[in-house]
């Protein structure tokens, strides 16, 4: 959670540790320095949860941003009784981000290490209909995501697109599919079956990490037929998920939307990084 003196960005769970935490990250700004807080959940807090949280607290100026690696993991140690040098645990964490390239949030004995720049997926959602904004509206507050959003006109879209999201127009959608990275993800959605099927022929021949299109058993079944047809081999045209989601959710818009959520946050995001395959 960032923190400055009008304002904040980011969330601890909210409730008062939020508060309280916040008055003292401002009251910190004074002075700079940083500081290690353990605190109980219970009824000091007003709360009921139980357990208890350790709360680091840091000043970045320009001199200490300067100091944070460009990727990998980011150490340093927290409050006053923190040691001079690295713990053993910490330097392990360091040297796994190094040689296998998996950075995770970590606190031990004093020091605070969490990953610089983690990275983000594309995610490219063709169609913005009922389902493209529920998807969009569902998926863009999430970490690690970067949406962008095609179809043939402005006014498909929502008056106000979500932060964080690019919006795309191309009166033929497909033309598009050159400037999708070949690592991306994308759900295809639009309007119209063929153009669904286009885009399904270009993205074979692009390349993708992973690719989901929205239909029936039946419409999986022709496409499939149609897309041999066009020259791509079984097993190519099988990385297509069809239809996107969980059929027990059901066919709401925001049913569909929450099941693909669901679905993306249940795999591991360092395994889908390295699925590409033309």
């Amino acid at each position: 959670m960032l923190v400055w003196a009008s304002g904040q960005s980011g969330t601890i769970g909210g409730g008062t540790l939020e508060f309280e935490a916040a008055a003292k990250a401002r009251s910190l700004l004074a002075t700079g320095g940083t500081r290690i807080d353990k605190i109980a959940l219970g009824p000091a807090l007003g709360q009921c949860c139980g357990g208890a949280v350790t709360l680091g607290t840091e000043v970045f100026d320009a001199t200490l941003l300067a100091k944070v690696p460009k990727d990998g993991l980011y150490a340093r140690p927290l409050g006053t009784d923190a040691p001079a040098e690295a713990p053993l645990a910490m330097r392990q964490a360091q040297k796994t981000a190094r040689g296998e390239g998996l950075a995770h949030l970590r606190y031990a004995q004093g020091w605070l290490a969490e990953a610089v720049s983690p990275p983000t997926q594309p995610l490219w959602i063709w169609g913005a209909g009922h389902v493209g904004r529920a998807l969009v509206q569902v998926l863009s507050p999430l970490p690690g995501v970067a949406i962008s959003w095609i179809d043939t006109d402005r006014s498909r879209f929502p008056d106000e697109i979500p932060e964080g999201v690019t919006a795309l127009i191309a009166a033929n959608p497909a033309d598009l599919v050159p400037l999708a990275p070949a690592g991306a993800e994308h759900l295809i959605l639009t309007f119209s079956h063929a153009l669904d099927l286009d885009l399904c022929h270009r993205l074979l021949g692009h390349g993708f990490a992973r690719c989901g299109l929205i239909g029936s058993a039946s419409k999986a079944a022709r496409f499939r037929s149609r897309l041999q047809a066009l020259g791509h081999s079984p097993d190519s045209i099988a990385r297509i998920d069809c239809p996107i989601g969980d059929p027990a959710f059901g066919k709401h818009p925001q049913a569909i939307a929450i099941s693909v959520a669901a679905e993306r946050l249940a795999r591991p995001r360092t395994a889908l990084s390295r699925k590409v395959a033309r």
